[in-house]
């Protein structure tokens, strides 16, 4: 069992920055590929980026590519993910998921998640 914890989340104006943190807990971290999704309000839960056990591969949906950067300690258990330029259309609760398949990035097989933080942007 993998416990995770979100946190950074908040309200931000557009243009700006947020840094969300995913502290994990229980098996080892860094048996995991990890990654971030997202789901606004009557819409699906949707991929933002992910990393692979090791952090050497990296992969970020084209819809946040260039602005957001996904990346891990495994020393200290923890996942982040730095979004910068900030857009309303960002506003939704980011999840954090860890994945079996840990040499992939695109975190296909999730198997524990997170609780969420919400992220708002005003425009």
């Amino acid at each position: 069992q993998v416990q995770l914890v979100e946190s950074g989340g908040g309200l931000v104006q557009a243009g700006g920055s947020l840094r969300l943190s995913c502290a994990a807990s229980g098996r080892t971290f860094s048996n995991y590929a990890m990654g971030w999704f997202r789901q606004a309000p009557g819409l699906e839960r949707d991929f933002v980026a992910g990393i692979t056990w090791s952090g050497a591969m990296t992969y970020h949906a084209d819809s946040v590519k260039g602005r957001f950067t996904i990346s891990r300690d495994n020393a200290k258990n923890t996942l982040y993910l730095q979004m910068n330029s900030l857009k309303p259309e960002d506003t939704a609760v980011y999840y954090c998921a860890a994945s079996t398949n840990a040499n992939s990035p695109r975190v296909s097989t999730t198997k524990y998640w997170g609780q969420g933080t919400q992220v708002t942007v005003s425009s």
